[in-house]
């Protein structure tokens, strides 16, 4: 994985979504642009840039938000003006689970190795097979390279980059600068033997001035024929490992080569070969992927992730593919609307305590998953951005986005 993606995004900086609250008292500090009602719902078009301050002021007048829709979507197009009142919520209603606080922190891995090798001295290693993961009809490049490490004392676990330096110079005659891809073998390597190392790489192509221009790095990888060598650095990177608690939830969102992260720990937690080799970790919580691709044939990885989710009821795959399927509003489905679907499921294992989130990909599809979970957050009176970073500082929210 590495700076560009098969699958698109949306912007959801610009989107206005609609409240539907209920409860709002008036008092004489209440704000005059709310429109109060005694009983029934009203309905308030917000902007995604405020809705933490519209979910704070609608608290401090005794409000309950029960629906969060994009506007103009078909269960979000009752406009303010011409709201018609729904039932109040029985005075018996039981209130909303309390979310944990994460105070605790999860256990990682110790010892992590880091930059065993820098760019100064990088180590030379040999290519054993560069193979298209793309099928016919599919968009694009992508490539699953695997690297012989036999002889080597390069080591990395699940979650780290390893640093690739390719070959030539650029535009002023200097050494071309590494670029970092998400491993994509856990530590054991695609022959669980210990002696390789694989990348999931995707050719970088843009227009420029009319000009289709390839990316130096990403063309050089796929370019590559067994037997190549190459100088890689690292590996790097703490901030996408796994837990070492078995009983931890896992829930990955992905987009293209964003998938590489999420293939080692799948590995690590369900093929039977990595249970062998690790009898220090055996998977017992429950994974869950959200993996957005532009078309079935970009489905990175497709026979492997459905092997493994159908012979592990505790695994959950759910695809996004965008120019094959709808959103609720008729659009492309994107990943952050396949999050959006499932947010009070999402949200309902977070505030358990025990669920860990990885996002790897297109750095667009964060906005959007935000606004869906602050949706679902709301509903129990949570301010989902402070509650994010409560995740994250007790390092249960994991991202690594371009």
């Amino acid at each position: 994985m590495f700076n560009a993606n098969i699958a698109g995004g949306t912007n959801y900086g610009s989107r206005v979504f609609v409240f539907e609250v209920v409860g709002l008292r008036q008092t004489s500090t209440s704000d005059s642009t709310l429109p109060i009602r005694r009983s029934g719902s009203v309905f308030l078009n917000v902007p995604y840039d405020r809705m933490n301050q519209e979910i704070l002021r609608i608290s401090k007048l005794g409000g309950k938000i029960v629906a969060i829709h994009p506007a103009g979507s078909p269960s979000g197009a009752t406009p303010a003006a011409s709201a018609a009142p729904s039932p109040a919520p029985a005075a018996a209603e039981a209130p909303a689970a309390a979310a944990t606080e994460h105070q605790g922190h999860p256990t990682f891995e110790k010892n992590v190795p880091i930059n065993l090798y820098k760019p100064s001295k990088p180590l030379t290693i040999k290519v054993l097979s560069n193979e298209s993961l793309v099928a016919e009809g599919g968009i694009g490049t992508v490539q699953h390279i695997v690297f012989d490490l036999e002889g080597t004392d390069y080591r990395y676990i699940e979650g780290q980059s390893m640093g690739v330096i390719p070959e030539g110079t650029d535009a002023k005659g200097k050494p071309h600068k590494l670029r970092l891809y998400s491993i994509a073998s856990t530590r054991h390597g695609d022959r669980v033997d210990d002696k390789t190392i694989s990348l999931c790489v995707r050719q970088l192509q843009y227009e420029k001035d009319g000009q289709v221009v390839n990316g130096v790095c990403s063309t050089y990888l796929c370019g590559l024929e067994p037997g190549a060598e190459v100088k890689v650095t690292g590996p790097v990177g703490k901030e996408m490992l796994l837990p070492k608690e078995e009983n931890a939830n896992i829930i990955m969102m992905a987009t293209g080569t964003g998938i590489a992260p999420m293939r080692t720990y799948l590995w690590r937690m369900f093929k039977e070969a990595e249970k062998a080799a690790n009898p220090d970790y055996q998977f017992k919580g429950n994974a869950w992927l959200l993996f957005g691709v532009p078309t079935t044939a970009n489905i990175l990885y497709k026979e492997e992730l459905e092997e493994l989710a159908a012979a592990n009821p505790n695994f959950r795959l759910t695809y996004a593919i965008s120019r094959e399927q709808q959103n609720a509003q008729g659009g492309r489905m994107y990943i952050q609307d396949r999050v959006a679907e499932h947010a009070d499921e999402i949200w309902s294992m977070l505030k358990a305590g025990n669920t860990h989130v990885y996002i790897c990909g297109l750095k667009g599809m964060e906005d959007g998953i935000d606004a869906a979970l602050t949706a679902a957050a709301a509903k129990d009176g949570v301010n989902w951005s402070e509650y994010r970073s409560k995740l994250k500082k007790s390092e249960y929210w994991h991202v690594e986005t371009y």
